[in-house]
């Protein structure tokens, strides 16, 4: 069943035409903007009525215990939950000294778009008071890519009948908002209340300071906010500042024909050790900056920078307008997660709203940072050097669990194990090697290495010292990977994980490689011939479950051996299913939340016969039920290589509509960041086939019968290179490179060379019969694409 259409089908537009107040929770999810560095959560912008209020800072959390009823060795004992700071987003309007609420009086006309070429938010309202009087308000908000710790609102009132109308504008920072109870759901963030103490409080003419630090993580942040007004010749202007609040209070008479227009910039900085006079200047700057640019100064650099972002990185979907508009959505979060966060992580719901307590998982580095290894490569760097500055943590945590090397955190703010349910988190190892695969991809595909030297090499070692010291080689000479979770959080704590083996395989045998390229930083780090010779020898050696009997692998040992799920004794309303049975009755059962070993055999294709990928997607097919987000775009990739271009269509439906169509009813703490990462690669991995085993790039592009035409474009070692896709041919060219310039890679299998002088078109080759579709489990079929979309 297809759901209605929440928004109209735009290519470059998410409009929302009414206000649903039933759905605001989402919308303000849907409508999030960010830089990275700042997040500011689509809240009307007077504050009331709202699902959940948000403004965030990446990275910047509270502790708070984690109980235990029965503690054990090696338990994490603390909590970090990332906290919804200073709101500066609030600008209250009374009309004759009524507020301005949508709840009451009449709402003419109400229309939210999100423009994803301006990368703004805009607002138009036209409402009627209570007592009869009429305005329109217009609003346009950002969070500037160009000025990392600035966003900015303009904000314009007129009146809308034929009287002079008296308005009182109230332009807000507040601190320490009352938040709303969670629901009793794993995958929300907890409650804290009032963590932010008072500093400092400053207010000038037409702004204010606010300077807050958290009570227990002792992490300290500053909020300003200054105005430019333009309205009649008597308007007043005054700011009072108070510990949790300071306000900026405009009011005038405004006639008809006439508007008062308000420019409101906001600079937020935060830091763990610099003094509150220093943040005061940081912020006093940032907005010093934003003025001297002024709001259309704002606006163009927004929009420039946006301009080479999709000039590099967008997609182009003939024939399902819905998947285009939604792939586009996806990707434009995807840069919000990341562009700005500089030296530190995206988390899973980037900076939309406080889901999973703001953690960054290890869906990062498999998802996120590989889209933008080939759209934005400069913030996978960050990325990933966030993650070598927490290095000593993981070592740290390494020791306490009897390994060597680095032992990563399953979820985390700051780089601390988060997780309070060990067999999820501690035994999710598999971390390791998905940040080892970031960093072999990304150097891969830039050539980068003097990143590789400095920063990545240190992060392949610890991880291949982690595999060799929690792996071991068996009397046969075997190596295996005991107790340990893969992706798969419906099958813990098991033996030989398909995808952890093969990652961790990659993981080692990439640290000796770098090792031999890097020789001098390698001794540095303490590496030999002996260590990096076994490394080589455990993934020589590394165990790949494989059932002779029915012809498949096995995601993790004797999985095959297991107890079937019932699936048609499984009510929908049973789904997810981790909110419907105990984990105790998972773990035996063949029942997937998401299928590890086909998201192995995307990353690790080259382990794989085509044969075996056929076989192992039709049997994992069937015991998978989608719980997780990450899972659809993973099956569209694989569906497409296996030849079932009709499904992959399907999925690649399901992951772009992750949040537009609120798939999972849990939209509303948050975007699912990673699954949208994921609309890019269904898009670009699944129906262009595009691979790098090994360093070589490879295209095998098919398109479903609903598509008609798909193009799309990617950063390769400084070429952007971009693929079109029709029916039965594809053209490949570079848009860059000078004259000369050259780019070898795969077409279907064939070696081929395009140049920076003439594009390369090729004939797609027939595809041989593949058979029936594979099974899903009973109700768990996606929805399909449908011709008229």
């Amino acid at each position: 069943m297809i759901r209605e259409r929440a928004y109209p089908v735009e290519p470059w537009h998410v409009r929302e035409t009414r206000l649903d107040l039933d759905v605001l929770a989402q919308s303000e999810s849907v409508f999030a903007l960010s830089n990275g560095h700042i997040g500011l959560r689509g809240n009307l912008d007077e504050g009331e009525p709202h699902g959940l209020p948000g403004t965030y800072l990446n990275s910047f959390y509270e502790l708070r215990p984690l109980p235990y009823a029965e503690a054990g060795y090696g338990f994490p004992e603390s909590g970090q939950t990332v906290v919804n700071v200073t709101n500066g987003k609030l600008i209250r309007l009374l009309v004759d000294d009524e507020p301005f609420d949508v709840r009451y009086g009449e709402v003419r006309t109400h229309q939210r778009t999100l423009d994803l070429q301006a990368g703004t938010l805009d607002r138009t309202v036209e409402w009627v008071s209570p007592a009869g009087r009429a305005v329109r308000v217009h609003s346009t908000r950002l969070v500037s890519f160009t000025q990392r710790a600035v966003a900015a609102i303009c904000y314009e009132v007129e009146v809308a009948d034929d009287r002079p109308l008296r308005l009182i504008v109230q332009s807000e920072l507040v601190a320490n908002e009352e938040l709303p109870p969670t629901r009793k759901d794993p995958r929300v963030a907890a409650v804290l209340k009032a963590p932010l103490k008072p500093e400092e409080h400053l207010a000038t003419a037409a702004g204010g300071l606010l300077i807050h630090r958290t009570k227990k993580s002792g992490l300290r942040m500053a909020a300003a906010m200054e105005h430019e007004i333009d309205g009649p010749e008597r308007t007043s202007i005054s700011t009072e500042a108070y510990p949790d609040f300071a306000r900026t209070t405009v009011a005038t008479v405004l006639k008809p024909g006439e508007k008062l227009r308000v420019v409101k910039i906001l600079a937020y900085g935060w830091s763990s050790r610099r003094s509150f006079p220093a943040l005061r200047d940081q912020v006093g700057a940032a907005i010093a900056s934003a003025k001297f640019s002024g709001w259309d100064g704002l606006v163009r650099e927004q929009r420039k920078y946006l301009d080479g972002f999709w000039d590099a990185a967008d997609v182009q979907l003939e024939g399902d307008p819905e998947v285009q508009q939604a792939v586009r959505f996806a990707l434009f979060h995807v840069l919000q997660a990341g562009a700005r966060a500089e030296m530190r992580p995206i988390a899973a719901k980037g900076l939309t709203g406080p889901g999973y307590d703001g953690h960054v998982f290890w869906d990062t580095e498999t998802f996120v940072l590989p889209v933008l290894t080939y759209t934005q490569p400069e913030a996978v760097t960050h990325g990933l050097r966030w993650r070598h500055a927490t290095l000593d943590l993981a070592r740290e945590r390494a020791q306490t669990l009897g390994l060597k090397g680095a032992a990563f955190p399953w979820r985390t703010v700051r780089g601390h194990e988060c997780s309070g349910y060990w067999p999820a988190g501690t035994a999710a190892f598999h971390i390791g090697a998905d940040i080892a695969d970031a960093v072999q991809r990304y150097v891969v595909a830039t050539g980068d290495l003097d990143f590789e030297r400095e920063v990545g090499l240190e992060l392949l070692v610890d991880t291949a010292r982690l595999w060799r010291s929690l792996g071991h080689h068996d009397r046969h000479g075997v190596f295996h990977i005991d107790g340990v979770t893969g992706p798969d959080e419906y099958t813990a704590v098991v033996n030989d994980n398909i995808y952890t083996n093969l990652m961790a395989q990659k993981n080692m045998i990439g640290a000796a490689d770098a090792a031999l390229r890097h020789p001098e930083q390698a001794r540095r780090l303490g590496v030999d011939e002996e260590e990096a010779a076994s490394w080589r020898d455990a993934a020589a050696a590394m165990h790949v479950p494989y059932d002779k009997e029915l012809g498949v692998h096995q995601q993790c040992e004797e999985f095959t051996r297991l107890q079937e799920w019932d699936f048609a004794a499984t009510p929908p309303s049973g789904y997810p299913l981790l909110l419907n049975y105990p984990y105790f009755d998972l773990y035996r059962k063949q029942v997937l939340k998401q299928a590890d070993l086909v998201l192995a055999m995307h990353w690790r294709g080259d382990a794989f016969t085509p044969e075996q990928k056929a076989r192992n997607f039709a049997y994992y097919e069937q015991r998978t039920v989608r719980d997780s987000s990450l899972s659809t775009c993973t099956q569209a990739v694989i569906a497409a290589e296996v030849g079932h271009l009709e499904l992959a269509h399907d999925y690649l439906g399901e992951a772009a509509l992750m949040d537009l169509h609120d798939i999972h009813n849990n939209t509303r703490e948050g975007l699912h960041i990673a699954a949208l990462a994921g609309a890019w690669l269904a898009v670009v991995a699944g129906l262009g086939g595009m691979r790098d085993h090994d360093g070589n790039l490879s295209f095998a592009p098919r398109l479903p019968s609903r598509i008609n035409n798909m193009a799309f474009s990617m950063l390769w070692r400084g070429l952007r290179v971009r693929v079109d896709v029709q029916a039965h041919e594809v053209t490949y060219s570079l848009r860059n490179g000078g004259e000369g310039a050259k780019l070898d890679f795969l077409h279907h299998g064939e070696h081929v060379t395009v140049t920076s002088d003439t594009p390369l078109t090729l004939p797609i080759p027939a595809l041989a019969p593949v058979g029936p579709p594979p099974r899903q489990p009973f109700g768990r079929a996606p929805a399909r694409r449908m011709p008229d979309l």
